[in-house]
């Protein structure tokens, strides 16, 4: 628990006690035996001299033959499913177009504004350009305006087309669930063909054809296609169909699949994985020529300092730049045209205008996420499965996003709304936004189950965008965390890192890059490999704040420091001039944390290894993911083998032996560190280097975080630590009340300023427990003005809250119930660190999450 503390000129705002941000569990995938000669079988396929880890990856994540291994890591060993196994749907798809095409009809592609929708109209724009000339008008697309429209057809649209006299549309990434924008469709003598991944429909629309790759069977290798996948099937169709009039190879579309399958986060197996491998080979080839076949791709790479041989490449760089157009701009149209336009400086300002709208959806996504976590610091989530927020001004373009960040971080389906515009057929005023899952938790059952309160909704088990009445919020909030008690039970989700290998510093580098890189393009179903790194520490520690390329900042951040171990070769002597022979170092960088996110001593984190091959950004670094004190429990026998401490001179102290009892004596002690106190706050004891080589805490704790800290100062400088405090003097509730209404009458008639550290010293409590007398204060008749440096108190007839009502006495009365209890819970914790045994203590913290 921790206290939230708002603040405002002349009255002191509620604290209210609120849940930590839940730590994430970290799983250690289980390493089974593997076949004695696979080892041999991956370096003899793959041409790497000694694959261990790798080979060992591969076989935990089911690639077990030769046969699989080369259907895994050579594009050139799968041979991918034929289009028309998608069955009389896509029969019927093609035989409409064909007929289009001989009957001379107008065309549009309806689009989807994220990336996958983006680069699916982008690939049906290109490709069906081979067959309908663009030239007489005979092929159009649309995509909806993000912040004025949702997901799918829109009966706005639908008049556009019409009044362009178009009568065939062909959907992509999106329109399996718009039957009502379909049969209005009809209305007007439009036929619509649609392709999607998206969930279908119970009942089948009434349109020319619906590929969608959901209803294929579950093991088929196109069932988790995404929507440009299924976009360049229908092409691919198409090409095979009527092979005598492309006058382009299929194959300059793959790289625009690439983008929009990892951008998309669908599973990568089956074809998706096979055509995101052709598609990031063709990728890579646009900066290795003057003449690019996509220089608004080319340009994308230029910017986003990427060479385009990584799927890191479009999940970090042009991936976000192609989503946040519509984020921030609202229309994205223009990104088709600049992935597919041949006009080179016309798709570097179109390249110039997306870089600008990322850097502006980065400032938007920070402050939402401040706003989030703070909306999410004054609730209890102890009770909650499915966190559900709305604020009338978050912008709705970025609540994706973040939703996707809450997520991860808290362990839950997150639902993120904004006001909408009222409903145009009942008036009522709408909230619209995103909701993200995680966990394998299926999101969208959970939302679909409450469809009555909806008047929107679509996406995907994991993504989702949805829209209902105001007034249902709190009824929609309540029901669907009901519902995911009854399908998931009393627990609840928690945030996890799945760790695949434990590895040192020193093994980091071009060799083990070589062996992670065998299973990519990773994604959904085949993560980045999260690699564990026990007992390290972090040096030349800074942070960056990012601007955009006119200067601006943008509010975003990212720390870079020098990982380091003792994992060095001593006997190598390849580094004799260092000071300490042992230690190995390994840059990374850790975005969105400032440097104090990562203070001194030793620590496991859990990375993933990357390398940047941009000319000018060329090196192998590693992405923090997670960060925890260390601990000697051994994570694996590997694991515990590295952790055991060295027996070199300053050697980490064993964590049996790292806590010293010397509580009976600590009279005698104390008077020897006097000195060490003088600046330390009442809730975070001093800690002094005594003679004998330990640390010594000579003030009674009141928390277990105040444990963990020591802990970390003691593994730094490698010493034990002593516990050296007296038993604490018991505090009567009332008299520490009497006692703090007397120093605030004292303060107020004096008008003396005091600071929170000496008020709380001379009260004898935690700063914790004082926000709440000060809350009892103000509640009580005094207006409390807190600043950074002190605290000055004076007095009013009638109290009032910061919004100017007069507190009643049932909620003065509370308010001093809650200090009184604080207060002899404060004291209940000391009695208890003082009289628990060292070895409870001991176990306890290493056990705290």
């Amino acid at each position: 628990m921790k206290v939230l503390a708002l603040q405002k000129r002349g009255h002191v705002k509620e604290r209210v006690a609120v849940v930590d941000e839940p730590r994430a569990d970290w799983r250690l995938a289980e390493e089974g035996a593997i076949a004695p000669e696979w080892i041999e079988t991956v370096a003899q396929i793959t041409g790497l001299p000694c694959p261990d880890q790798g080979a060992r990856l591969l076989w935990a994540r089911g690639i077990r033959s030769a046969e699989a291994l080369r259907g895994f890591c050579l594009p050139s060993a799968y041979t991918p499913a034929s289009p028309f196994e998608f069955g009389e749907e896509m029969d019927w798809a093609v035989a409409r177009l064909v007929k289009a095409r001989d009957r001379d009809e107008k065309i549009a592609i309806w689009g989807d504004f994220d990336a996958d929708g983006i680069t699916s109209t982008a690939v049906l724009w290109d490709g069906l350009q081979q067959f309908f000339d663009v030239d007489l008008e005979r092929l159009t697309y649309f995509i909806p305006n993000r912040l004025k429209e949702s997901h799918g057809l829109s009966i706005v649209g639908l008049d556009q087309l019409a009044a362009q006299n178009v009568t065939l549309i062909v959907t992509c990434d999106t329109g399996s669930t718009n039957p009502a924008e379909i049969a209005y469709a009809q209305s007007l003598g439009i036929e619509v063909i649609v392709s999607d991944h998206h969930t279908l429909p119970d009942a089948r629309p009434d349109v020319v054809a619906i590929v969608n790759p959901r209803a294929l069977p579950r093991e088929h290798s196109m069932a988790n296609l995404s929507g440009v996948a299924v976009a360049y099937k229908l092409v691919e169709a198409l090409y095979e169909t009527l092979p005598e009039v492309p006058s382009r190879p299929l194959s300059e579309l793959v790289d625009l699949v690439a983008i929009g399958l990892i951008a998309d986060l669908v599973e990568l197996t089956g074809d998706c994985r096979y055509l995101a491998q052709i598609g990031i080979e063709q990728l890579q080839t646009h900066l290795k020529t003057a003449h690019p076949v996509r220089p608004g791709v080319a340009q994308l790479l230029k910017l986003c300092r990427r060479a385009g041989d990584r799927p890191t490449d479009i999940s970090f760089g042009i991936g976000p730049r192609i989503n946040a157009v519509s984020r921030i701009y609202g229309e994205a149209s223009f990104c088709v045209e600049l992935l597919t336009s041949k006009d080179r400086d016309r798709c570097q300002a179109l390249a110039e205008k997306a870089e600008l709208a990322n850097a502006r959806r980065k400032a938007l996504q920070s402050d939402v996420l401040k706003q989030v976590t703070h909306q999410l610091e004054t609730r209890d989530l102890s009770t909650t499965g499915v966190i559900v927020l709305c604020d009338p001004q978050w912008p709705v373009g970025v609540l994706g996003l973040v939703a996707g960040q809450v997520a991860q971080r808290y362990g839950r389906p997150t639902i993120l709304l904004t006001q909408d515009m009222p409903d145009e057929s009942n008036g009522d005023v709408l909230v619209r936004g995103s909701a993200r899952s995680v966990n394998q938790i299926d999101l969208y059952d959970l939302v679909s189950s409450q469809a009555h309160l909806l008047s929107g909704f679509g996406g995907h088990p994991f993504a989702a965008g949805l829209s209902l009445p105001a007034k249902d919020l709190s009824m929609f909030q309540a029901a669907i965390n009901q519902q995911y008690r009854q399908k998931m039970g009393a627990e609840l989700s928690a945030p996890t890192v799945q760790v695949d290998l434990c590895v040192t510093v020193a093994e980091l580098g071009q060799s083990l890059f070589q062996e992670l890189k065998l299973l990519e393009p990773c994604g959904m179903g085949n993560p980045v490999p999260k690699l564990l790194i026990q007992n390290c520490w972090f040096e030349n520690v800074w942070h960056q704040k990012l601007k955009d390329r006119m200067g601006g900042k943008v509010g975003y951040i990212k720390a870079s420091f020098q990982l380091c171990d003792e994992s060095g070769d001593d006997e190598s002597g390849s580094n004799e001039s260092s000071p300490d022979l042992s230690d190995s170092k390994f840059p990374g960088l850790w975005w969105g944390h400032y440097k104090e996110d990562l203070p001194p001593g030793r620590w496991d984190v859990v990375v993933e290894l990357d390398y940047n091959s941009h000319p000018k950004s060329r090196r192998y670094e590693v992405r923090l993911i997670d960060i925890r004190p260390t601990t000697a429990t051994a994570v694996s026998a590997e694991g515990a083998k590295r952790s055991e401490p060295s027996t070199r001179k300053g050697a980490a102290v064993s964590q049996d032996a790292w806590l010293i009892d010397r509580r009976s004596s600590a009279g005698s002690i104390r008077n020897g560190s006097a000195n060490g106190a003088a600046n330390a706050a009442v809730n975070s004891a001093s800690i002094v280097d005594d003679i004998e080589e330990s640390l010594q805490v000579d003030r009674c704790p009141t928390l277990w975080t105040d444990f963990q800290l020591w802990q970390h100062q003691a593994g730094q400088s490698r010493k034990p630590l002593a516990l050296a405090y007296s038993s604490p003097v018991e505090n009567n509730p009332i008299d520490t009340w009497t006692m703090l209404l007397g120093l605030a009458k004292f303060l107020s008639r004096t008008s003396q300023p005091v600071t929170r550290e000496r008020l709380a010293a001379k009260l004898g409590v935690c700063d914790r427990t004082l926000e709440l007398g000060l809350i009892a204060l103000a509640r009580a008749g005094f207006v409390v003005d807190i600043s950074a440096i002190d605290v000055r108190l004076s007095f009013e007839e009638k109290p009032r809250s910061s919004h100017g009502e007069i507190h009643s006495e049932t909620e003065r009365r509370a308010t001093l119930a809650q200090f009184l209890a604080a207060v002899q819970e404060e004291h209940f914790r000391r009695q208890y660190f003082y009289q628990a045994p060292v070895s409870a203590l001991q176990s306890a913290i290493l056990r705290q999450p």
